[in-house]
């Protein structure tokens, strides 16, 4: 890899992994947690990651492979903006090829019109992208609760009413797995952050689940409204009162992803939210040798 110095990423080089991704999320936004250590921790300090310093030594680019949730090989890289135009795209690229079996998958925290043109001429289709969104806390709008509903916490003995209401809320979108959903209630209590008190689920008069919301450390994670709720207001109020739960916890800030092709995304901006980038996931194309 010619045009920079290579070589496997250390603790050692956390501070300046921090820099490199506040400078993405300035010039082109993305997933805030970009600019923590934690979050760069576990995505860039992996078995295989390395860093690229200029004739200063300074990183300017970075990149790694770790396993997703089904246990295949996923990438994800860094590029100093102002590196941008020189080939580090390329050389992370084809470092990546290098190290991988079978089609080759990157995520990204943070888009960059450059990355967007690189995977196209690589190949690379993008199948996922969420728009990243933050609110403010300037102004909340009061959005009232639907007549007939309630709205409970998490806890032990709602636990099962939150999980039927992902699964009636989800059930109908594509990529619905029902195993998934089973886990579902496991991956929540191990969220970083979760906020069982603040997060909700609604319930009808007879018992019957209407939508729910979860919350975790500035986060409005995932907001759902089954079918015969949908239109009447419930995903607005139940996102309106999350706002305000969080202000009161002392939040200056929410943030929330949402699918790019997702309608939901108009209801957020006009509750306040505003568009802070893109993070997407890009796979090669599976040829027959591959299946």
């Amino acid at each position: 890899m010619g045009t920079l110095e290579w070589s496997p990423t250390t603790e050692d080089d956390l501070d300046a992994l921090v820099r490199l991704g506040a400078a993405c999320l300035e010039r082109d936004g993305g997933l805030p947690d970009l600019a923590d250590r934690d979050h760069l921790r576990s995505t860039l300090l992996t078995d295989l990651a390395i860093c690229g310093r200029d004739e200063l030594g300074d990183v300017v680019a970075a990149a790694a492979l770790g396993l997703d949730a089904a246990g295949g090989r996923t990438a994800t890289g860094l590029i100093d903006p102002a590196a941008m135009g020189q080939g580090i795209g390329r050389e992370i690229a084809a470092w990546v090829v290098g190290q991988s079996v079978g089609p080759v998958r990157f995520v990204l925290d943070s888009v960059s019109p450059e990355a967007e043109t690189l995977f196209a001429e690589l190949g690379l289709h993008r199948v996922f992208a969420e728009a990243v969104m933050r609110h403010g806390l300037k102004h909340i709008p009061f959005v009232r609760r639907p007549e007939d509903v309630v709205t409970l916490p998490f806890t032990d003995d709602t636990s099962e009413a939150f999980h039927h209401a992902y699964a009636a809320s989800f059930a109908d979108q594509p990529g619905y797995d029902e195993g998934s959903s089973r886990a579902w209630g496991r991956w929540l209590r191990e969220q970083r952050g979760f906020q069982p008190e603040d997060s909700r689920v609604a319930m009808d008069r007879r018992g019957h689940v209407a939508g729910f919301v979860t919350l975790s450390d500035g986060w409005i994670e995932e907001v759902g409204v089954v079918p015969e709720w949908r239109g009447r207001r419930l995903g607005a109020h139940l996102v309106a009162r999350s706002l305000t739960a969080l202000q009161a916890r002392g939040a200056q800030e929410v943030w929330l992803a949402v699918g790019c092709d997702n309608p939901a995304r108009s209801l957020y901006e006009r509750l306040g939210f505003r568009n802070r980038g893109t993070r997407a996931l890009y796979e090669q194309p599976m040829t027959q040798e591959d299946a």
